[in-house]
């Protein structure tokens, strides 16, 4: 039997509208089962759920990996779409319950295996560091925000000095909807969209994992072309086509900025049309389409708004620099209070847990073939 494939994605992300959640798109609301699993930092969830995936992917079956944005080695929920089974972090800042418990859903209580008279002990470090731990989430994400404000103002060059051609624009848009879209039937009348982020602004800077998401497509349209040229409206464009015409899909939304959209897999047609830029720059494979937006701007220079374009993105630099500064030293600081968990853990006891959800997952896919 062969390897199955991996994909890894995160399902929430650090924004410049704080933390922002697409928890509810991991896996559907009637899937066959959803374990929540519940507990403090350092107690062995992403473990719990890693090592299932691992052993699910030794079986043959394609699995989903949701990394976690302020630590993209960890996990936040793990899916085995053909069983249409999910494991997810229900502790903070996702919070989650079962929404049809005992239907659907059961929670996975891993502070059933601490000491929690030891953990009394600490007390007072814990409650001390998750504030300082607030306070350095709270500051990444404003200086967020200000990397926000700063692109936005990088992407006003190409309109306001004149040189942007909409016209030119809507006829490549249009043209893309034609070739993707020409002879194929409509599909559906209920198409879904499905929403996640393929990159993440970590303590490690953005990373992405757009290659596990798209490498094994039939074919891929790149989009190369400067901010302000158009390139999440395209991407925005093609998933309202995709839609009208009955195609599912999944949108990958901007990791700075989640009301935009970067990528977007149709996987009725085994394809991606990926938004090329940092940090989630793709090399063309054979057979891909590059589609560059800069063909739709005016061979002219206003000097003035190209200085400020150029201050502007120096400015978008220095806050992105700052979050990611201020997401290092949460990242730390979370490190510390899981040190206060550790030592009064049960692990063996969490691992007999976890071998029990594995046999029970199994039964689950057998029942499906």
């Amino acid at each position: 039997m062969s390897k199955g494939k991996m994909i890894k994605v995160f399902p929430g992300g650090n924004t410049a509208y704080g933390f922002y959640s697409f928890y509810d798109h991991v896996i559907e609301p009637d899937a066959t089962r959803i374990f929540v699993i519940k507990g403090g930092p350092g107690v062995g969830k992403s473990t719990f759920m890693r090592k299932i995936g691992e052993t699910m992917l030794e079986m043959g079956y394609d699995v989903e990996y949701h990394c976690c944005s302020s630590d993209s080695e960890s996990l936040d929920g793990l899916v085995i779409p053909a069983v249409r089974v999910a494991l997810l972090d229900g502790t903070a800042p996702h919070l989650l319950d079962p929404i049809y418990p005992g239907v659907v859903g059961e929670i996975i209580h891993l502070g059933d295996y601490w000491n929690e008279q030891g953990l009394r002990g600490n007390k007072n470090e814990i409650l001390t560091k998750n504030k300082e731990l607030g306070r350095l989430f709270k500051h990444s994400h404003a200086f967020l925000a200000g990397a926000k404000l700063f692109l936005d103002e990088v992407e006003t060059y190409y309109n306001e000095s004149g040189i942007f051609n909409r016209g030119a624009f809507d006829r490549l848009v249009l043209e893309l909807i034609h070739d993707i879209f020409e002879g194929k039937p409509r599909l559906t009348d209920n198409p879904k969209a499905r929403r996640l982020f393929a990159t993440a602004i970590t303590p490690d800077g953005p990373v992405s994992y757009l290659d596990t998401v798209v490498d094994h497509l039939d074919k891929r349209y790149i989009i190369y072309g400067d901010d302000g040229t158009g390139k999440t409206t395209l991407v925005r464009r093609l998933l309202e086509a995709t839609l009208a015409r009955g195609y599912n899909a999944t949108a990958f939304h901007c990791a700075l900025n989640p009301q935009n959209i970067d990528h977007l897999v149709i996987h009725d047609l085994g394809l991606a049309i990926i938004n090329n830029v940092e940090p989630h720059v793709y090399r063309p494979k054979d057979g891909d389409t590059v589609i560059d937006t800069m063909t739709c701007v005016n061979p002219l220079i206003n000097e003035a708004c190209l200085a400020e374009k150029g201050a502007a993105r120096g400015m978008y630099r220095q806050c992105m620099e700052q979050a990611v500064s201020f997401l290092k030293r949460a990242k730390y600081m979370h490190d510390e209070i899981e040190k206060c968990y550790v030592p009064y853990m049960d692990f063996e006891a969490i691992n007999t847990r976890r071998e029990k959800t594995l046999r029970r997952i199994i039964e689950l896919a057998s029942e499906k073939r």
